[in-house]
């Protein structure tokens, strides 16, 4: 083996070796909610697909543009004849002839009524159009990606909260079978902590089984391969606003800023164009034309005549020609009218479209805002109920220890508590998701570190 072919091949397994445990290294470590956002713009099939339908859009304006310049073509033919020809009165002689025609062509639009120029605003709207499309596609892209990444932070926190629970119910019933053996505690309390210890573990199990489920349906909205291990990260804090900005503030930030808005309004003067277009069906049409062409013929067999040279024939036959022509529409069988009408409705339709947009944005911001101020409140109250009932379950655990108080009443208060702190976790999960929601709509990125 050649040297630098040994080297070469060398430093293509370095690379590929590289490449493998750069993908190693990525899949283990955690994804932010940014790093899912940023993967899922570049890597979504669907967003890839509506940009390349922006750059089929752009080499249509590249067309449309096209159309305002003169078109150029050159023909060439050459025809091979054989047949009985007339040399004379009564003779007939078996020829073969071959002859040529060379043309340049031009043809240029010189006016329609603006017919081309409208084409090329459409043209430039739809390419805008398909931009904004891409923009539409990763905002609702986001905000499924962040309720499934809240989703498995929650299940997370939920999962420590229940390992803590499943040590402590291990030790109460450590500490109940020493009371049992001291003859301290009935076997039937011993029973009800032994119960609470196989129901909590019962609990984390399932929340276990939660969290797998939340990553795979993340990892499948993210389109990751299915052998590719995948985990999020945790922030260090998830904060909660006591204060949302005003409603209408944000609907008019919506209205103006989203692409939803935006995609109706272009929409709208598509349609507008396409009755000029339809218009100018009933103008007459100006365009002009020019040809330079030339040919010759020769007698391949049986000539009788002298032959002419090949660029003495050229030369004497060719000509030029330069024209224009007016075409003006008299009557098309009603389909002017009927394009124009037509455009006309579809124009209608889509400012009605526009209109259902705006209201259906309207509504999804207050909705988003209703739901963000019912979270902050309910954030507030599950709160001070935790902080009640965490007191509330250290002073029974505190009398329990001292047998003032018996384990079902201890359990008791263990079950409000934890009441408590499900409600407090889901209070505070479910404020940061609609907090983001409703801020998305004011055109802010969602992070969550």
């Amino acid at each position: 083996m050649k040297p630098v072919r040994k080297y070469g091949l060398l430093i293509i397994a370095f690379l590929l070796t590289a490449g493998i445990n750069a993908q190693v290294k990525d899949s283990l470590k955690g994804w932010t909610l940014t790093d899912c956002i940023n993967y899922a713009g570049d890597h979504n099939l669907q967003v890839r697909t509506l940009r390349l339908n922006g750059q089929a859009a752009e080499q249509e304006l590249l067309l449309a543009r096209g159309l305002k310049i003169p078109s150029l073509s050159f023909n060439l033919s050459n025809v091979f004849n054989h047949a009985n020809n007339p040399v004379s009165d009564h003779n007939l002689v078996s020829q073969l002839t071959s002859s040529g025609v060379y043309a340049l062509s031009s043809t240029l639009v010189i006016w329609n009524d603006n017919f081309i120029n409208k084409t090329i605003e459409q043209r430039k709207l739809s390419m805008e159009l398909a931009n904004l499309q891409v923009e539409q596609s990763l905002n609702n892209m986001t905000l499924q990606i962040t309720q499934y990444y809240l989703s498995i932070l929650l299940d997370k926190e939920n999962i420590q909260y229940f390992k803590d629970l499943v040590s402590t119910s291990e030790a109460r019933v450590q500490q109940g079978e020493i009371f049992y053996k001291a003859g301290s505690m009935a076997k039937k309390e011993l029973l009800q902590l032994q119960a609470q210890l196989a129901s909590d573990r019962y609990l984390l199990v399932q929340i276990q089984n939660a969290i797998r489920k939340s990553l795979l349906l993340l990892k499948q909205s993210l389109q990751l391969p299915a052998d590719l291990s995948f985990d999020i990260a945790t922030p260090d804090t998830l904060v909660v606003i006591k204060n949302l900005l005003p409603f209408f503030e944000v609907r008019q930030a919506a209205l103006n800023n989203f692409p939803d808005m935006k995609i109706g309004k272009i929409s709208a003067e598509i349609a507008s164009l396409d009755i000029v277009k339809a218009s100018a069906g009933f103008k007459p049409m100006l365009s002009a034309s020019g040809n330079l062409a030339t040919g010759y013929s020769n007698v391949l067999t049986n000539a009788v005549a002298p032959k002419t040279g090949y660029f003495t024939q050229t030369g004497d036959n060719f000509y030029q020609r330069i024209g224009l022509t007016l075409s003006i529409p008299i009557f098309s069988n009603y389909v002017n009218k009927v394009n124009r009408a037509k455009a006309t409705i579809a124009y209608k339709e889509s400012l009605l479209n526009w209109q259902n947009d705006q209201l259906v944005l309207s509504q999804a911001v207050e909705q988003a805002y209703l739901q963000a101020s019912n979270a902050i409140q309910s954030y507030r109250a599950a709160s001070e109920q935790l902080n009640a009932a965490t007191e509330s379950y250290r002073i029974s655990n505190e009398q329990f220890r001292l047998g003032a108080i018996n384990s079902y009443d201890l359990l008791q208060q263990r079950n409000q508590y934890v009441q408590a702190v499900q409600a407090f976790t889901q209070a505070k999960y479910s404020a940061v998701l609609q907090q983001k929601i409703y801020e998305f709509y004011l055109g802010q990125p969602i992070r969550l570190q």
